[in-house]
């Protein structure tokens, strides 16, 4: 069995780079202990091994089916989400008062990646929910919190985001799902949404629909957007599932990858009007629903590193074990041939596959310690300084492992050679599972024009300064030790590089904004570089750390693999941004000054 990630690569990055042990220590989770966490982590790869990897390659050649009354799936994807309810995940970082283990958020994710890694699709169901669950809770109204949580958090019903429409994917300001003011103080919704994951299915008795709307009349654009519960059956005071919504199921769509989590598109008010409930204050539901998007954001970030690990788990594994050919130096066509990983070629495919699994997986988990230390960490300098990182790089940590997961999965097919083109071992699944997260909570352009549009420019560009000071004292402790010292400069340059580009694209864009966001696309992807490199350095003073302290042979070997991974992508991966550099800081307007007619 190909192993769904790395146990040692866990450890190592909660508890040797980040520390994560040091959690128990705060008040939050006085209660807690390594071992408890560690022993949640053994329940998460258990429960991800038995329920959802044994139906991962099933769930995808028999895709969810409609027969014009229910939606049918392979019985296997209700017993996953019935062993991840019985795990208590669902209320896992949730308080204690609310019912919940108050898990750290670093460590529910790895959680999390362990489902992703067995089954992105199947994964789905619980990934949205929790969304959800963080949202009512939140943002909803005592009465709201009372009737729906308890529903997400047993796994009696499961949450949805529905966002787009036919007519507009990105453009939240243009969506046309209407709501209309009922006597009884709730709303009728009216229209239709389209690639909603996970909103229809035999899995569990009610679905509860996060909707953004606009109530009739509301000023145009996003400040326009309202946010309402609409569940597809109406709720009892038990909590059982009542009359039927008039949320109609359409259709479900087809996918190249992640085919066993429905994908659909859902009429609002085809008998009268959906019955909705607003959340928050009206006009207010897009701020409100940011929130799920961006943790949905760090979600799909870390979906796109769990395949990627698998990816090259799976590639490494076949490598290791694959005869072919023999070395160039070798003239004997007698003697025996070697495995694909003696070849250079393939190692070098294997390091950037490592690259960008390792390093993507760190970059969702040192977001997530972010976002756990702007909400408990004792220090409340360091909570602010934590908040204006994870705001910061919250594009970056969805794209970055999105994009070269796409990679890395491309690279297994290449190192399976005919093998990879064929369902039975894997590759062509986890590619093509993997595709569909460059374009989930957003294209790789709309966040590249977050970054550059908004988020280097907050708080006066305090997140960026932060960034580049807390880098900066990482190279500091670099140059101390004769295995990265040689990280340092490099990484200093990138940083002179990176802000030196920021400038000038604000210049840019402050003259012309249309041309100076033109390659927003390209700077998201310098600037992810440059933050991976920070972070593999991160993970280099790790090791380094622990060769220092002497380690056995099988130690010795998985900190050395770490320091020489760190190696190729400051050799390899980082250098590419001079290029991307000289191009931004021109304003290059090839691609802008191109006409449509011209193509």
């Amino acid at each position: 069995m190909i192993p769904l990630l790395n146990d040692r690569d866990i450890a190592f990055q909660l508890y040797e780079v980040l520390d994560t042990a040091a959690l128990v220590q705060r008040p939050a989770y006085a209660d807690h202990s390594r071992e408890i966490l560690d022993a949640t982590l053994a329940t998460a790869k258990a429960v991800a091994e038995k329920y959802f990897a044994n139906h991962n390659a099933k769930g995808d050649a028999n895709e969810p089916t409609f027969d014009g009354e229910r939606v049918h799936l392979i019985p296997e994807t209700k017993a996953a989400w019935d062993a991840f309810t019985a795990a208590g995940f669902f209320a896992a970082h949730e308080t204690a008062d609310e019912g919940g283990a108050q898990l750290p958020e670093v460590v529910f994710r790895v959680v999390m990646a362990y489902m992703n890694a067995a089954n992105i699709s199947t994964a789905a169901y619980p990934f949205i929910t929790i969304g959800v669950i963080n949202l009512i809770r939140t943002f909803g109204s005592a009465e709201q919190k009372a009737r729906y949580l308890p529903l997400l958090m047993s796994g009696r019903a499961n949450g949805t985001m529905a966002l787009t429409e036919p007519g507009q994917g990105s453009a939240l300001g243009d969506i046309q799902v209407a709501a209309e003011p009922a006597a009884d103080g709730s709303y009728r919704l009216f229209g239709q949404k389209m690639f909603i994951s996970c909103a229809d299915h035999d899995i569990t008795g009610n679905v509860i629909h996060m909707v953004l709307a606009k109530i009739r009349g509301a000023p145009v654009g996003v400040k326009g957007i309202s946010l309402f519960i609409v569940p597809k059956h109406l709720t009892n005071d038990d909590g059982s599932p009542g009359a039927r919504n008039d949320v109609a199921l359409a259709g479900l769509n087809h996918k190249l990858g992640y085919r066993n989590a429905t994908n659909t598109v859902l009429n609002f008010g085809e008998r009268g009007g959906a019955v909705g409930y607003l959340v928050g204050e009206p006009h207010k539901g897009l701020g409100y629903m940011f929130q799920m998007m961006n943790e949905a954001r760090i979600g799909i970030g870390l979906g796109a590193a769990a395949i990627a690990y698998q990816g090259y788990n799976l590639s490494l594994e076949y490598a290791r074990n694959r005869p072919q050919g023999r070395l160039p130096s070798c003239a004997d066509p007698t003697s025996p041939q070697i495995m694909l990983v003696e070849h250079a070629d393939v190692r070098r495919m294997l390091l950037a596959q490592k690259a960008y699994a390792e390093g993507g997986l760190f970059m969702c988990l040192f977001a997530s310690s972010l976002f756990e230390d702007q909400h408990t960490a004792p220090d409340p300098g360091w909570r602010r300084q934590a908040a204006l990182l994870l705001d910061l790089i919250t594009p970056i940590v969805k794209s970055w492992p999105s994009r070269y997961g796409c990679v890395g999965n491309d690279h297994a097919i290449q190192i399976l050679g005919g093998a990879g083109y064929m369902r039975e071992y894997g590759a062509e699944q986890l590619y093509r599972d993997q595709r569909l997260n460059p374009i989930h909570e957003g294209a790789e352009a709309i966040h590249g024009i977050d970054l550059l549009g908004r988020k280097v420019r907050l708080h006066d560009g305090a997140g960026h300064r932060a960034l580049l000071a807390a880098a900066q004292a990482d190279i500091a402790q670099a140059r101390e030790r004769p295995e990265t010292a040689g990280f340092a400069d490099p990484l200093a340059a990138a940083l002179d590089l990176l802000d030196a580009t920021t400038q000038a694209l604000l210049a840019q864009v402050a003259a012309d904004v249309d041309l100076g966001m033109a390659n927003a696309t390209l700077y998201l992807d310098l600037y992810g570089r440059v933050l991976a490199a920070w972070l593999w350095l991160k993970q280099a003073l790790a090791a380094a750390a622990g060769l220092a302290r002497g380690a056995h042979e099988e130690d010795r070997n998985f900190y050395q693999g770490k320091l020489h991974t760190a190696r190729y992508y400051f050799d390899w991966e980082l250098p590419q941004i001079e290029w991307q550099a000289r191009l931004l800081r021109a304003a290059n307007a090839v691609p802008f000054a191109m006409r449509d007619s011209w193509f």
